[in-house]
């Protein structure tokens, strides 16, 4: 492994500033990548298309160079930075000036593909200038080393972490498939059935059951995404009032929601512990099975109709809160229990396939990190061919 500094294999450049009157047009003869580009779903590896394009009347107004295809971009300011995302242009196209572009000068010594591995294996927050807004500078990247193994090391380990991008790349999209069939089955079964709708209080009541001595020490909270959480995994602390004995309790099985807050989704089933408290704040309640399917009522909740109706019960409120009664004063369609049944069950195998292939990707992901840890610090060598046939 030899070390040499960034500079002298690549050269360091910032892109364009894109002015309004440029910008607008989806086609034409050049890309121009914007950091909304980088992070679009899609463009996971290579850029291979933008929110905005140009001709070359645009390039010869802006006395712009197109950067070469190959190029490996990300972000240089701002919020941007912790997504971590670096991409590698398609084609030869522009950026604009928020976007820092890494070209390969000596493919001899490096291999373009390579040096993106080792950039993704990198934080960018680790070129940052100090400041209050991250800025990449020119000279931190400059002055970094790349350690480089031999260039038929270099594609032989390329072609093994492409390998994994790709597979992941695939589940992905195929996931994304799932997500907009089990969405369109949402749809189907909540939003355009001709069934007869029910309100949600003919089968829900409000618990108001306190932690009396403060038997309960497991408080809990309910995000829009990952339902209920424990505060200090959350949050990093714990987020809580000393004096427990007033939070309400919550069973498993039990569903809550925060009224300032169900207008964006924080409303969840407790299946995760049998008993936890919860703020006063929150609204608790729970279902008669005997009239509803708990799962089908939860898939409701998914289902783009049961979010349009809990947005619009918050409208008018100071706060845009949405008490119990108001809740429970919105219409689902209720079939029988039987069809609740088999709704419920057929969401629910779409739902699990959905989230084995989330898991799948994410232990891909972490075999990922772990090859590039190993193979881009030389740990481990990979097989290579003889000279000339890997090439």
């Amino acid at each position: 492994m030899k070390s040499i500094p960034l500079h002298e294999i690549a050269t360091i450049q910032q892109g364009y500033t894109f002015k309004p009157e440029y910008q607008g047009t989806g086609s034409g003869k050049w890309m121009y990548v914007k950091v909304r580009d980088i992070n679009t779903l899609g463009n996971t590896k290579y850029i291979t298309n933008t929110e905005n394009y140009v001709d070359d009347d645009v390039l010869e107004k802006m006395k712009a160079k197109p950067f070469s295809a190959g190029s490996i971009v990300f972000p240089r300011v701002g919020e941007a930075l912790k997504l971590n995302n670096k991409r590698i242009l398609a084609k030869s196209c522009l950026t604009d000036d928020n976007v820092l572009i890494i070209s390969v000068t000596n493919e001899a010594v490096c291999y373009p593909e390579f040096l993106y591995y080792w950039f993704e294996s990198i934080d960018l927050q680790r070129f940052c200038n100090d400041g209050s807004v991250p800025v990449i500078g020119g000279k931190n990247l400059k002055n970094q080393t790349v350690s480089l193994p031999s260039l038929p090391d270099q594609i032989a380990i390329a072609s093994l972490l492409s390998t994994w991008h790709l597979t992941i790349e695939k589940i992905e999209r195929l996931t994304s498939v799932k997500e907009k069939l089990y969405s369109r089955a949402l749809t189907e079964f909540f939003t355009r059935t001709a069934r007869a709708r029910v309100h949600v209080n003919t089968f829900a009541v409000e618990v108001t059951k306190r932690n009396s001595a403060a038997a309960c020490q497991r408080v809990l909270s309910v995000t829009n995404r990952n339902g209920f959480v424990l505060p200090e995994e959350q949050f990093n602390r714990r987020v809580a009032s000393a004096d427990l004995s007033n939070y309400k309790a919550v069973h498993r099985g039990q569903y809550a929601y925060n009224p300032s807050r169900i207008n964006v989704g924080s409303i969840a089933r407790l299946d995760s512990w049998d008993i936890g408290v919860l703020s006063p704040m929150y609204v608790v309640f729970k279902l008669n099975e005997k009239k509803v399917n708990s799962d089908y009522f939860l898939h409701w909740l998914e289902s783009h109709e049961a979010k349009e109706r809990i947005r619009k019960s918050a409208q008018g409120s100071v706060r845009e809160t949405v008490s119990f009664s108001e809740f429970s004063s919105i219409q689902l369609p209720l079939p029988t229990l039987k069809l609740q049944d088999g709704i419920a069950n057929y969401l629910n195998a779409q739902c699990k396939e959905i989230n084995l292939l989330n898991d799948y990707v994410e232990k891909l992901k972490l075999q990922k990190r772990g090859l590039m840890q190993k193979l881009l610090t030389g740990q481990w060598r990979v097989k290579t061919e003889e000279p000339g046939v890997t090439e």
